[in-house]
């Protein structure tokens, strides 16, 4: 089966990539540095071309309110004219967790709207909403500092790591569309403070981390469970002291 990997070079798209091929498929990794491009159209066609599955992993360069809608929009509008070209029998993408409860942040309406394309686009299609990725610890950290102190929210999450995603994503790849949306998540949930706190320590960085009801997330306030799923998840298999040994310092 051709399946086309969009953002197929990315931290979960060369992961995913792998998977597929080894067990056998036609994989394109697609990104504007392998010539398909979503936002210009360059070399959509030809990617899609015989493709039965789309895995859209994309992300917007920018973090900016409107470069963020308006990435996705374009990327999405582009995608989907092609996918409707070719035939694709089903579009996957993946997105996140709470999309639809923190909505005062610019980058998760950016998300919204690229899942609303999805549902009127009348390709097959399902939506993977994972939690926050073990590998962005640094950079949470790092948004929410100031001086020597990390300012964060106490609300929880559930973090996985990024094998457990590319597992995900390749299973749901070889599954039925489901017209739906699915989530999962990692299988330890922490308050946020508390597990960036644990992760400088480990590494040795020597910021105090804050706990702040006020702290922002993508621009948004966080309830406490705003960045978890009760809605019976796939967890990742991944703890965190499994993961870190190996992949927080790459």
């Amino acid at each position: 089966m051709k399946i086309v990997i969009i953002g197929g070079t990315g931290l979960i798209g060369s992961k995913t990539v792998e998977r597929l091929r080894k067990q056998g498929h036609e994989v394109i990794a697609a990104s504007p540095n392998t010539g398909v491009n979503t936002i210009t159209g360059e070399g959509l066609a030809e990617a899609l071309a015989g493709a039965e599955v789309v895995v859209d992993l994309a992300n917007s360069p920018s973090f900016e309110d409107k470069a963020v809608l308006e990435f996705f929009e374009t990327s999405g509008r582009n995608l989907f004219a092609a996918e409707r070209s070719a035939g694709v029998k089903h579009h996957i993408a993946l997105s996140v967790v709470g999309t639809e409860r923190l909505q005062e942040s610019g980058y998760f309406r950016g998300k919204l709207a690229q899942e609303k394309l999805i549902k009127a686009s009348g390709v097959p299609y399902t939506i993977v909403h994972s939690t926050q990725f073990m590998e962005f610890l640094s950079g949470i950290a790092q948004s929410g500092t100031v001086g020597d102190t990390v300012h964060l929210s106490p609300a929880h999450v559930q973090p996985i790591a990024s094998d457990d995603v590319a597992d995900a994503m390749a299973d749901v790849a070889l599954a039925p569309p489901v017209n739906g949306t699915i989530e999962i998540a990692g299988p330890e949930r922490f308050r946020l403070n508390e597990l960036v706190a644990r992760y400088l320590k480990a590494t040795g960085d020597a910021r105090k981390v804050e706990p702040d009801p006020e702290a922002r997330y993508f621009g948004a306030r966080l309830a406490d469970g705003s960045l978890v799923s009760d809605n019976n998840p796939r967890l990742g298999r991944i703890t965190f002291e499994q993961w870190f040994p190996t992949s927080a310092r790459k």
